[in-house]
């Protein structure tokens, strides 16, 4: 089962921005693919191998120094 879900993150501007994003995300156990898109918004597409745990990734998203908005 593949479970794939777009959070939109606010106080993103630029490339360290992704990386921090991306790389806090993708520590997750489940997670297997991160795709973080500054142009869109700050949309952030989190895909997962299992189901996906909404608190875990907003917390890894705060982990980075931003907030998930929806």
């Amino acid at each position: 089962m593949v479970e794939e879900r777009v959070y939109t993150v606010e106080g993103m501007t630029c490339e360290h921005c992704v990386e921090a994003v991306t790389s806090e995300v993708s520590s997750l156990a489940t997670v297997t693919h991160v795709d973080v898109e500054l142009a869109s918004g700050g949309r952030v597409r989190v895909v997962s191998g299992e189901p996906l745990d909404d608190d875990a990734v907003r917390s890894a998203v705060r982990a980075a120094g931003y907030e998930v908005v929806s």
